[in-house]
């Protein structure tokens, strides 16, 4: 019997992974066919088990799974009897016989690897508290249909050391382009940065020096609205505006991952600007998704 893969963190996949996913993902986004069934996700049912409110991850599986010939069925945890403290490892057991994918959006990593754990079907992260692997996947495709080489280039992270920055530096460690992140005191990421190609600094303007691809989000994400106006203090100065792009590179992108707070981590010129890719970057959540869903699910 083959062991299930699951897709919990870009740190447990290589660089070969990674790019042929990408690839996959854009011969789908142009309707080309792949190797197996048009519809490989025919007969089969895939859980989205969310524990946080959603938009693009929700929308993009639910359709990325009908669009590959499956079922999506949502449940929620309240729903279900986790909600009355039912263990992972016995709720994921069930789950397995009945389903043949489960994508978790929820808080603690370790709910997704616990999960994994137990689970005989494949198990995807599709946001924890310390990471967001889909969402990086999609920036991915997005900065390579712009033209970038996303092995040689610069990308900078101007904010909070977040899921997201998370899961930047892990694309970093794998591909190896260039990355800095700039976050305030005292709101680093949780990723170890122990390699060459990765730097932390507290300067914006150092971060965005010719970078090609410049990315940011909330400075509250959800769970952490109470910190909300201490954050808002911490976070002066770590705006993406045009003052920032002006040390940037030739071309250089702008990414967001939203909901975006306009006025805050990122100006809504900027935003709306030519630089930016935040609507292709959405949408491509779909488009790598399904890749991911039809490697897993064809193993």
């Amino acid at each position: 019997m083959k062991k299930t893969r699951h897709f919990l963190s870009l740190a447990d996949y290589s660089k070969d992974d990674i790019l042929n996913l990408l690839r996959r993902a854009s011969a789908m986004k142009r309707g080309e066919p792949g190797k197996g069934p048009a519809r490989p996700l025919e007969g089969k049912s895939v859980g989205l088990l969310f524990d946080k409110p959603s938009t693009r991850t929700r929308v993009s599986f639910d359709v990325g799974v009908y669009q590959l010939g499956g079922h999506p069925i949502f449940l929620h945890s309240r729903d279900i009897q986790l909600y009355r403290g039912e263990p992972i490892k016995d709720t994921a057991r069930v789950l397995s016989r009945y389903l043949d994918a489960i994508v978790i959006r929820t808080f603690g990593q370790e709910i997704v690897e616990e999960f994994a754990k137990w689970s005989t079907i494949p198990v995807i992260n599709a946001l924890t508290d310390l990471s967001h692997p889909c969402q990086i996947l999609g920036d991915l495709l997005t900065l390579q249909e712009a033209g970038l080489d996303i092995c040689t280039m610069k990308a900078a992270w101007i904010g909070d050391g977040n899921n997201v920055a998370n899961s930047w530096i892990n694309a970093a460690k794998k591909l190896g382009f260039k990355f800095v992140l700039a976050c305030p005191e005292g709101y680093d990421p949780a990723v170890p940065i122990d390699c060459d190609n990765v730097k932390l600094t507290r300067d914006p303007i150092e971060a965005a020096r010719d970078a090609n691809a410049i990315s940011t989000d909330v400075w509250a994400s959800m769970g952490q609205e109470k910190e909300s106006a201490v954050r808002q203090r911490a976070f002066q100065g770590f705006q993406l505006n045009r003052e920032i792009l002006n040390y940037a590179g030739n071309p250089v992108f702008v990414l967001h991952c939203l909901p975006a707070h306009r006025g805050e981590e990122i100006t809504d010129d900027l935003l709306e600007s030519e630089h930016s890719l935040i609507w292709d970057e959405a949408e491509n959540r779909l488009h790598v998704q399904k890749a991911l869903l039809e490697n897993l699910l064809s193993r």
